[in-house]
């Protein structure tokens, strides 16, 4: 019996043709991954197969799950009719966890779903912790205490506990290290293994191999099969920059949060004109130091100094000229943005009040910087963009500031590989042009002429590439 069936789907936006003629059927167990740049359409087909699109985004044709036509239905219609039947694990987990709950009562009001009596949603709720590859010491903790990999498998985790016959997966990897990579793709295995079809969105080409499924491409709008991977693409070793003054020096930076300590005496420095990678396990500290780095979470002790100058540790008491010096670039993109204003002129506003520029120049400014990053330009609402050309968005944002020292986080995680070597020679040739320091969080490590890792909170020794 096919559980999920496309056919003729198209999407569009305004005049914005998103998706034209799709159709697929998954049957119990069938793995079918989806690849495609960013912008292809990924994260509007995932949506579409749950029966949902964005604002300002219209469906036609037809999708229907275990027989169950979902376009026309009211939203109390589509919810019991999705119900332990499908499940939905965004590119952005905070789309789907609750910042003002626990996430273990979540995941147990979630089982009663499938299960009877407190004993039984318990029990559901801690497997589908461990099935997600989550520590069950996590049962307690609000999302905004997990690291941005942690959030990525608690999203799968409040899917598992339903036990869907459908699992529709956008951009899975994104934010984890290769390890945990290796055991979500031995899961999902496991989980066709078991019955459960399974729609994969990604750029990810290892695990579109890891999981052996049907491959298909979204291009031009339309889904074509894709009869065999592509190759894994390199990027080519960056020669050394020159030696220079450090232009960000910190000394025993420490960050706790009640009794656990996140960051441990970290003592680092940048130069300017450098690329550093900054590694390690999902919830060993990488997210929590760039915050702190960025005055968004207060640490316990230590000293923050850009240019000989120290640093105010709320990025509330810096200064103009201070908040400038240092710029972040979220991991989650999407959240960092106002949903109700258009992206061009939330880029622009870093150049308008950070440097001083006017409206028009600012925005002269945005576009070009945008076009380099292989994103339209056009004054579109976030809703409106892909997770991959929202991340592209906030480095753009970033760079107008023409900061001293820039932070980028996962910002290569929802990209595919055309996109991923656009947006790093982007960087490398502002941190060439401009003197930046740049600290890249990720797994990019052929990108840096330095590498760091972190693990427990302490910063591990580095390695210098080239």
């Amino acid at each position: 019996m096919t559980v999920l069936e496309i056919t003729g789907l198209s999407a569009r936006a305004g005049d914005t043709v998103l998706l034209d003629d799709v159709s697929l059927a998954l049957e119990p167990g069938r793995v079918l991954v989806v690849l495609g740049a960013s912008g292809a359409g990924k994260t509007t087909l995932g949506l579409a197969a749950t029966g949902r699109a964005r604002p300002g985004i219209e469906l036609s044709g037809s999708i229907r799950l275990a027989g169950s036509p979902l376009l026309g239905r009211t939203a109390s219609e589509l919810r019991r009719v999705r119900a332990g039947v499908v499940g939905h694990v965004p590119q952005q987990p905070s789309a789907v966890l609750d910042p003002v709950r626990r996430c273990g009562p979540v995941l147990a009001e979630l089982a009663a779903i499938r299960h009877r009596g407190r004993a039984a949603r318990l029990a559901a709720a801690r497997t589908a912790l461990v099935e997600a590859g989550l520590d069950p010491d996590l049962w307690r903790r609000f999302p905004h205490q997990l690291s941005g990999g942690q959030q990525q498998r608690m999203a799968l985790a409040t899917t598992l506990v339903t036990r869907p016959r459908v699992l529709v997966l956008d951009e899975p990897t994104s934010g984890l290290d290769p390890a945990n990579r290796a055991v979500l793709a031995a899961r999902l295995v496991a989980l066709s293994g078991a019955g459960t079809a399974l729609l994969i969105l990604t750029h990810d080409l290892e695990l579109a191999r890891a999981v052996a499924g049907d491959v298909a491409e979204l291009r031009d709008h339309r889904l074509v099969p894709s009869p065999a991977l592509p190759e894994h693409e390199r990027f080519d070793e960056p020669s050394p920059p020159s030696p220079s003054s450090p232009v960000l020096v910190v000394r025993g930076l420490t960050v706790r949060a009640g009794r656990a300590t996140l960051v441990e005496d970290v003592d680092l420095e940048l130069a300017a004109g450098s690329r550093t990678t900054l590694s390690g396990v999902s919830g060993g500290g990488k997210t929590t130091l760039a915050r702190a780095l960025a005055g968004l979470t207060p640490p316990s002790a230590g000293t923050i100094e850009v240019g000989g100058v120290r640093l105010p540790r709320l990025a509330r008491r810096r200064d103009r000229a201070q908040l400038r010096a240092i710029q972040y670039v979220h991991q989650d993109s999407r959240d960092s943005f106002d949903e109700f204003r258009g992206v061009l002129d939330q880029v622009a506003d870093t150049a308008r009040l950070l440097r001083g520029l006017d409206r028009a120049a600012a925005r002269l400014e945005a576009s070009e910087v945008l076009d380099s990053l292989g994103v339209e330009p056009a004054d579109r609402r976030p809703g409106k963009l892909s997770g991959g050309q929202l991340q592209r968005c906030a480095v753009a944002r970033a760079l107008l500031a023409h900061p001293r020292v820039l932070i980028c986080d996962e910002v290569t995680s929802a990209l595919d590989a055309a996109s991923r070597t656009r947006v790093l020679d982007v960087l490398t040739a502002a941190v060439e042009r401009h003197g930046i320091a740049l600290l890249m969080i990720g797994h990019e490590d052929t990108f840096a002429d330095r590498a760091l890792t972190i693990t427990g909170g302490r910063l591990g020794s580095l390695t210098d590439g080239g």
